[in-house]
């Protein structure tokens, strides 16, 4: 390919990561912690102190908490698999105007049967940290999670998508003798410059998933409006509802309602491998009353994070659809559902979960190296004999950024987890302080790099982003030792999987603190990421 060609990829390969790199370090390390949403949920719920019915008692739970609460009825879940952060019959009533995306908002209900048998209703305050990590993800760190945010991401993933193709490209050239390239040795930049080509290389399969679901997922809604208007006649909507049935003189008694467990039978029957876990209830006093038996298939792909599902009708039992059952989906819904599994990690099991943490984690320092390789490559040398000279404005300013937002998101993250423990029982609205906790955390990370500048704030940035990270075992731990404190300590070992997986990144933070420092105080004076650059800049800025 020609030399001039390959230029003005390398320049849309630069810019497209620059403008693209940060949002999208935010948009992979929360994409790596919502892969395990259900471990984070228990690490932080406390301890449920609600006493499970048995499913041969669910109709009477079922049937009491609507007569007490007919709103209810609109949409209702029966957990079939309670842990600390699940109640066995819950709901969500939405409030006026709430965006249908918002998961947040809403007042949150659970009901059991008090030693009366008769239903006791509570108001929950359910932890949200999962699902506020996963907006963080999915509208890469900005504070609203409404359509104009999805759109932006959606133009983030388009220039993402942009820089892989042109980086590809770039790479061709020199693929065969690069490819498993690592010089590791004085010169950082090409130790650095090749790590990322590598780690990028062998990743790209996932970083082209990514790309293109993201860009669908943020645009779907209006995708299907166009479809809607254009090819279907405004008629798309018939396509995903049961048949209107006939019109009921009265609303449908709930108590006439299949029992669960005749439900579950008649689920299994239809698909022997599917397990479920738990049946959500929508709309059962109206004509379109439905269940979907939710659930996983080990041996099929679930079209949702929370699995797939089979809809029946809870007063007959009949079948209203099984395009959302996994392992009996027409090629069609199969195609469409293996996108969805394909970003969600929704398949594979446990094996596959890991993986793609380890690949958003890389893919989170893919874009960190990007930014600080460009950094380096536009730094100004010194030469024998000369002063040093002043770094360029955008240089050090683009340095100070990336450590800012990267790590300050790091140390945000972590800490917003850490309150959900901390905090619990002392605040009114324990869910709106994880949004307090990180974005402070993540505003204050920004200013302190730019106050202090790269290289100051370099080690520093990364010895917070250790403490934070090192506090989630601790405060377990603390649980453990000192329950006056008001912590807990689940010992679930999904719950223990998150302190142990905090404890190694705390470690790997620690590391690359003290590498950075060194760095800092030993690398060439040149550099943006030298603190003898900084202090002899201020010196020549004082004399002027």
């Amino acid at each position: 390919m020609r030399t001039d060609f390959i230029k003005i990829y390398k320049s849309v390969h630069t810019w497209t990561g620059i403008l693209s790199g940060m949002a999208l370090f935010i948009a992979f390390y929360a994409g790596a912690l919502t892969v395990f949403k259900e471990p984070l949920a228990r690490w932080v719920a406390p301890p449920s102190i609600s006493t499970p019915v048995t499913l041969a008692e669910a109709p009477a739970l079922i049937s009491r908490t609507l007569a007490a609460r007919p709103a209810a009825a609109r949409d209702f879940a029966l957990n079939l698999q309670l842990d600390e952060a699940t109640r066995q019959l819950q709901w969500q009533e939405r409030t006026p105007g709430q965006d249908d995306h918002d998961t947040l908002g809403g007042r949150h209900f659970s009901a059991s049967l008090d030693g009366s048998g008769a239903a006791h209703i509570e108001e929950t305050q359910p932890s949200q940290l999962a699902e506020f990590i996963d907006i963080l993800h999915r509208v890469v760190g900005l504070p609203f999670d409404n359509d104009p945010s999805r759109w932006l991401m959606g133009l983030i993933c388009t220039l993402y998508a942009l820089a892989l193709v042109s980086g590809v490209v770039v790479l061709l050239p020199t693929l065969v003798k690069d490819l498993f390239a690592l010089r590791v040795g004085k010169n950082l930049k090409r130790m650095w410059l090749d790590a990322h080509n590598v780690v990028g290389l062998f990743s790209l399969p996932f970083h082209i998933v990514m790309a293109i679901t993201a860009v669908v997922f943020a645009y779907h809604d209006d995708i299907y409006a166009l479809q809607n208007k254009y090819l279907h006649d405004g008629q798309l909507a018939k396509a995903f509802s049961p048949r209107t049935p006939p019109k009921q003189a009265a609303p449908r008694d709930p108590a006439n309602m299949l029992p669960p467990l005749e439900l579950l039978a008649r689920a299994r029957q239809i698909a022997p491998e599917f397990k479920p876990s738990a049946l959500q209830y929508v709309n059962v006093s109206g004509p379109r009353a439905m269940v979907r038996i939710w659930g996983h298939d080990a041996g099929a792909p679930s079209p949702r994070a929370m699995g797939g599902f089979v809809a029946l009708d809870p007063y007959s039992g009949k079948v209203m659809s099984r395009d959302f059952l996994p392992g009996q989906q027409s090629v069609a819904n199969l195609t469409l559902a293996s996108f969805f599994a394909l970003h969600f990690a929704t398949f594979g099991g446990d094996s596959v979960r890991w993986m793609y943490f380890l690949l958003a984690l890389a893919g989170a320092w893919l874009f960190y190296s990007g930014n600080l390789l460009w950094i380096e490559s536009r730094r100004k040398k010194q030469r024998s004999g000369e002063a040093l000279p002043a770094q360029r404005r955008d240089t050090e300013w683009l340095a100070a950024g990336t450590l800012g937002v990267c790590l300050g998101c790091v140390s945000g993250i972590s800490l917003s987890i850490v309150a959900g423990k901390w905090l619990y029982g002392h605040v009114a609205d324990l869910n709106a302080w994880h949004w307090y906790v990180y974005y402070a955390v993540f505003f204050a990370s920004i200013a302190w790099a730019f106050a202090r500048g790269a290289a100051r704030a370099a080690a520093q940035l990364l010895w917070l982003a250790a403490a934070a990270t090192l506090c989630i075992p601790a405060s377990s731990l603390l649980g453990w030792a000192l329950p006056a404190l008001g912590l807990w300590a689940n010992t679930s070992a999904a719950a223990l999987g998150v302190d142990a997986t905090a404890l190694v990144g705390a470690l790997c933070f620690m590391w690359m603190a003290r590498a950075t420092a060194r760095r800092v105080a030993q690398g060439t004076s040149a550099s943006v990421w030298s603190a003898t650059s900084t202090a002899k800049a201020a010196q020549s800025q004082a004399i002027v």
